[in-house]
């Protein structure tokens, strides 16, 4: 498995896959090509059929901008590449013609044509924690943590990396709790969470520790659908549910930030084993895969933070990914707004549900983690295109009717 650095990237919104991935993909074409004068980008996929909502041709556009260069954009939302269905083809045109396909396979990341299937960087060992039964049985054996794995494999300089994400969290929380007005784009959506917040404060027993998280999911996944600064956890699109319980749990419990970083390598090895082994990406395997494992990586964080075992916080995990098999990903004109936002405050009581009803118990259970992300993906892909972030069925299709 790669590095935590490569789950937990820092960044702006509105998604990862669609906005962080095709930023990247121009700024390595432009670094192999530093003679092209004038370029050409082909979307395809489910990167062209919801591309302008998630503002896929302003990150292209505004790379080569940066460096004088004109650019076209054509778009081939019915057109699919045999690797991913987030593709982007650059052609260089002038001084002479080249071309090179780039996937933008979730969280950011991309893969050049030519290099899928070869080796990632990886600094965990998959013989002992390449699945969650040898990471289990890993633990075990060692009398690790599974936040102590990471730092076996990475070393102590994740945890200052850790810091930096949880800064970055608490930031994105604070500013969406202050923000208010219309988010951009054509649905002319309000901000909520600054008044859940207000209310939130008036209330109190379950009803207001509930608005609570509430409003601190809802502040991050709004200012990532404003474009502002985020983390993905483990994408744009599901940023919010982790900060949420995290926050939540902190100040509920007065939980130094120590463990919180702690939390965090937990819930990114959660995340990382289904990068590993399944997917992130809504375009391959719907919602499932966003909202989904980071309920699972927000659940394990949270048992852990509650005095779990291993057993128990792989036990959470599994119910996140579990409870959210099938999850559709058709946003509304594309834009990480409808249902995205709401999702992500709704994973976020799901997350701490599913610690809570783990440590009733003592982690055993007949539904194995390693079963569920199999399950997974075996779901997202018999799931039609309509339904995998191409905004062409479901929510996307009653709406615009």
């Amino acid at each position: 498995m790669e590095s935590l650095r490569e789950l937990y990237r820092i960044g702006y919104g509105p998604s990862s896959s669609h906005t962080m991935g095709p930023r990247a993909a121009a700024e390595r074409f432009l670094e192999a090509h530093p003679d092209v004068r004038k370029a050409r980008a082909e979307l395809y996929g489910s990167l062209a059929a919801t591309g302008k909502g998630h503002l896929t041709d302003k990150a292209i556009r505004d790379v080569f901008l940066s460096h004088s260069i004109p650019v076209d954009i054509l778009w081939f939302p019915d057109e699919f590449k045999p690797f991913h269905p987030n593709a982007v083809t650059f052609v260089m045109i002038e001084p002479e013609e080249v071309s090179e396909t780039y996937y933008s396979v979730g969280g950011g990341k991309i893969i050049k044509e030519g290099e899928a299937g070869e080796a990632d960087d990886d600094v965990y060992d998959d013989e002992k924690v390449g699945t969650m039964e040898r990471l289990l049985s890993y633990c075990d054996k060692s009398g690790y943590q599974i936040w102590e794995v990471a730092i076996e494999a990475e070393g102590e300089g994740i945890m200052e990396y850790m810091g930096e994400v949880w800064s970055v969290m608490l930031d994105a929380i604070r500013r969406g709790l202050d923000a208010e007005g219309v988010l951009p784009g054509g649905l002319h959506l309000q901000r909520k969470a600054c008044q859940a917040y207000a209310k939130a404060r008036d209330l109190s027993g379950l009803m207001g520790s509930t608005a609570h998280a509430f409003s601190y999911a809802l502040a991050v996944s709004e200012e990532n659908a404003g474009g502002g600064r985020i983390v993905t956890a483990p994408t744009c699109g599901s940023c919010g549910v982790l900060p949420g319980v995290l926050y939540h749990l902190a100040l509920e419990y007065s939980i130094p930030e120590a463990r919180m970083q702690r939390a965090l390598l937990t819930a990114g090895i959660i995340g990382n084993l289904v990068k590993a082994n399944g997917s992130i990406s809504g375009a391959e395997v719907g919602c499932q895969g966003e909202v989904g494992v980071a309920c699972a990586m927000a659940g394990a964080a949270a048992a852990q933070l509650l005095g779990g075992t291993i057993h128990q916080i792989e036990y959470a995990a599994e119910m996140g990914l579990e409870h959210h098999l099938g999850l559709t990903c058709d946003p509304l004109m594309g834009l990480v707004q409808i249902p995205c936002i709401e999702r992500n405050a709704m994973a976020t009581m799901r997350a701490i549900d599913h610690a809570s009803y783990v440590l009733l118990g003592d982690g055993h259970h007949k539904i194995s983690f390693d079963d569920v992300v199999e399950v997974m993906m075996e779901t997202g892909h018999a799931l039609p295109s309509l339904y995998r972030e191409t905004s062409m069925g479901g929510l996307a299709r009653i709406y615009e009717r």
